[in-house]
């Protein structure tokens, strides 16, 4: 039987497509590590006008997101989409906006104006079993819920295919909308690339460039809280056991420039004031900092962001007298009693209730 749903004409041509090599790279460290199941990622890019390229947009693929353990894998089917994905992505367009505001790309150069765009979601690639190099009736119906979403705001989706044992050595045409990635047990991983708008009728396919990352903008590595949540537990169960309210992280553009810092919104009721800490991405790698605001009007426990911006504007540095120097086994806690100290204010103690108290 023909398959005629990939023959049909559709109302426009897809755009140029760029993707930088560490996406690729990633495709094949996720597609090694689930070789037995579907898998997949989100994909994060821009949309450059076509300025000048004929009046052709470019869609600049720079970042995947994978999902966490929760993902639905197997044979035939993969599901994501969790709070991990939209948290990461989240720290990804923050970041961005604060580039675009300060002109200035990670590594300090300038923003050229052709990425002076906002970063969006371009769409999700997946492994599919087989030799299923097309997008399923399944992966059409999704992307076009997806499409047809007010809330997700796409116009368009990059839906790459992923297939792996594929004999070594075959030649790619050079206009192919494929790439093939030579893999250790002497087979090859092949992506094919798929488009799909709101006004076409179908996926159609879409020819990949491959740039060398340091020829396309890099997004700042993840912060320590996303990266490393033992020592989130860990930190937040010293500062509860020390009696103190510690709102949530909330990304800061501190030191006017990115990557964004990870702060937390520190009351204790006999406190004269706030307190606020603000640690870069890579803490514990860097020493955290300090301020004294005043106290938010509203509950930091029903609204933190909301205290935490009324705190900001009116908050001053601490300047420790000692040298204070983050290690594997200090906390934030131990760097907020060295804040405390410097003050002068109460050393923070947890309120007992009636029954706690041991006797002896």
């Amino acid at each position: 039987m023909l398959n005629f749903r990939f023959r049909r004409q559709n109302p426009k041509s897809a755009p140029n497509l760029v993707v930088s090599q560490r996406v690729i790279d990633k495709m094949a460290a996720a597609a090694s590590r689930y070789i037995a199941d579907e898998t997949g990622e989100a994909l994060i890019g821009l949309l450059a006008p076509g300025l000048h390229t004929n009046g052709i947009p470019t869609i600049y693929v720079l970042e995947t997101i994978a999902p966490d353990e929760s993902a639905v894998r197997e044979w035939a089917t993969f599901q994501q989409g969790d709070e991990t994905q939209a948290e990461r992505f989240w720290w990804m367009l923050e970041n961005w906006r604060t580039l675009r505001e300060s002109r200035k790309l990670v590594d300090g150069k300038p923003l050229p104006t052709k990425w002076d765009v906002p970063l969006i979601h371009v769409g999700d690639w997946h492994k599919q079993p087989g030799f299923m190099i097309q997008p399923s009736t399944g992966d059409l119906m999704t992307a076009r819920i997806m499409l047809e979403d007010p809330e997700a705001n796409m116009e368009f989706l990059i839906a790459p295919i992923l297939t792996i044992g594929h004999p070594n050595g075959q030649e790619t045409p050079p206009e192919a909308n494929f790439i093939t990635v030579p893999q250790e047990d002497g087979t090859c991983m092949r992506v094919d690339f798929w488009y799909l708008d709101r006004h076409s009728y179908d996926f159609q396919m879409i020819h990949p460039a491959i740039y060398p990352d340091d020829q396309l903008p890099a997004l700042p590595d993840y912060p320590w809280h996303m990266t490393d949540t033992a020592r989130v537990d860990a930190e937040y169960q010293q500062l509860d056991e020390a009696g103190v309210y510690a709102s949530p992280p909330i990304l800061w553009n501190a030191h006017d420039h990115a990557p964004l810092d990870v702060c937390l919104l520190v009351t204790y009721p006999e406190w004269p004031q706030s307190l606020l800490l603000v640690t870069r991405s890579d803490y514990p790698h860097s020493t955290p900092a300090a301020r004294t605001g005043p106290k938010p009007p509203v509950d930091p426990q029903v609204d933190p962001v909301a205290a935490f911006e009324h705190v900001w504007p009116d908050s001053k540095p601490v300047v420790l007298k000692t040298d204070w120097q983050p290690s594997s086994q200090s906390r934030l806690h131990d760097y907020l009693l060295a804040v405390v100290a410097e003050l002068g204010w109460k050393r923070p103690v947890k309120a007992t209730t009636p029954g706690d108290e041991v006797t002896a």
